[in-house]
This record gives structure tokens, C-alpha cells and sequence, in this order.
């Protein structure tokens, strides 16, 4: 069950997963005003900049991008959970910017539940993909820092 359906189940509320397999960030800066307009969410978890690192792009670019993407959506009266994303290395580690970001904009964040999921074999499916208990494990993560945020 993939985390969009399990963090719904989770939370009580509707999740829309607007991901796109295989989209960069500059990619996500251009779709993201027609998909607030169509969906109208309250909330948008912001997870995006893997395929970013995986093509080795540049990690500045990157950080605009979703300073863009927040700012586009803050604009709109839609708040931001952020989602850190490891980048590429001999140990996986979160990038920086993402903590950095979170600091910016005062935004709910979560540095390392995707780390935890790819550096377990037995939370992946293949080598950049979380399985059903990768999922479950980041739905968890992601309802816990949603409901903290809101009580704050």
C-alpha cells in the first residue's frame, strides 16, 4: 500500500499523491500552480529533489526550486510539511538545504525517515524504492510530524 492511501488512513483526511515518477524539481516549480488550483489542499508535503540528486543537478538550482514551490503554495494559503531527501554519496546522507529551508520558512519538517527507509533492505523494493513497510514506516513518520504541527 503506497504512503499517500496509508498517511489517509492514518490521518483521517484525503491525501492526493501528485508525484510524478522520474520529475526534477524545475519540473515540480512548473506543475505545482495548476495542481493547487485543481486540488485546492490545505496542506502540501513537499518530497521532491531525488531525482535532482540522481542526475546530479545542481543542489543550488534545487534549493530555488523549492523555495518556489513553498512560496507558490504559501501564497495561496496552503501550508508546507517538508520532506528532507538524501543525496547522492558513500553514506547516504539528507542534503542540508533541506534543513536549511525549513529554518527559512518556519515549516514543520522531517530530515530522516527517507534515509532510514533506503539505507534498509528490507524496507526497499530495489535500490531507490521503498516496499509496503518502507511506506508504512514513512506514512507513520509523516502522520506523527502532521499532527504535531497542527497542535502547535
Amino acid at each position: 500500500m503506497a504512503t499517500a492511501t496509508q498517511l489517509e488512513a492514518l490521518l483521517q483526511h484525503r491525501v492526493i499523491n501528485a508525484g510524478v515518477p522520474g520529475e526534477v524539481s524545475a519540473q515540480g516549480v512548473e506543475r505545482l500552480p495548476e495542481l493547487l488550483e485543481k486540488h485546492r489542499p490545505d496542506l502540501v508535503i513537499l518530497c521532491h529533489g531525488g531525482n535532482d540528486f540522481l542526475q546530479r543537478r545542481d543542489s543550488q538550482q534545487l534549493s530555488d526550486n523549492l523555495r518556489a514551490m513553498i512560496e507558490t503554495a504559501r501564497n495561496q494559503g496552503v501550508d508546507v510539511v517538508l520532506v528532507g531527501v538524501p543525496q547522492l554519496g558513500l553514506l547516504l546522507q539528507t542534503a542540508e538545504l533541506y534543513q536549511e529551508l525549513a529554518e527559512d520558512y518556519g515549516l514543520p519538517y522531517e530530515g530522516e525517515i527517507l534515509r532510514q527507509v533506503l539505507t534498509s533492505r528490507e524496507l526497499k523494493s530495489d535500490p531507490i524504492h521503498p516496499n509496503a513497510s518502507g511506506y508504512r514506516m514513512f506514512a507513520e513518520a509523516l502522520a506523527g510530524l502532521i499532527e504535531k504541527a497542527q497542535g502547535s
